[in-house]
């Protein structure tokens, strides 16, 4: 990533379900990304013959956070397939990369790259016949074994 004054906007990004940019994976644009996060747990310890009369900080196990993402509704079903398969017991964790693109959508500036993930839960719209404009959207939330910050 490129260092300068100025923030990258949020609303430029590019969500990939799988291995490869091709037209089998999963399609349809994403509006949300959230839920990126990892945790590392610490342990306490203190030797009995210790000088200084506080605790150590060990560092051990580490968690990534679930992931939601959130997208209108497009008929595609390949979301709620994935769910399916894991469901029925399916084993088919998938690397999901979320790709960060500059302002004129040229680049990439930066990827999170979610590793062994899988569909956790899905939801579907809320449906209002209210007469507003509001757009239907579905969201799938992931867990993943591990998450990656890549600067190309």
């Amino acid at each position: 990533m490129a260092q300068r004054d100025n923030p990258y906007g949020a609303f430029n990004f590019l969500v990939k379900l799988g291995d490869a940019w091709d037209e089998t994976q999963i399609s349809g644009g994403f509006s949300d990304v959230s839920g990126l996060g990892n945790e590392v747990k610490f342990s306490e310890y203190r030797s009995g013959n210790d000088a200084a009369n506080h605790v150590r900080k060990v560092a051990n196990v580490n968690s990534t956070d679930d992931v939601t993402l959130k997208r209108g509704l497009i008929g595609d079903t390949r979301l709620f397939d994935w769910l399916r398969e894991t469901r029925n017991g399916s084993f088919e964790p998938r690397t999901v990369t979320i790709a960060l693109q500059d302002e004129a959508r040229t680049g990439t500036v930066c990827e999170w790259v979610l590793e062994s993930a899988q569909p956790k839960k899905w939801v579907g719209p809320t449906l209002a016949a209210k007469g507003g404009g509001e757009v239907v959207m579905e969201e799938l939330h992931l867990v993943a074994e591990s998450i990656e910050f890549r600067s190309p």
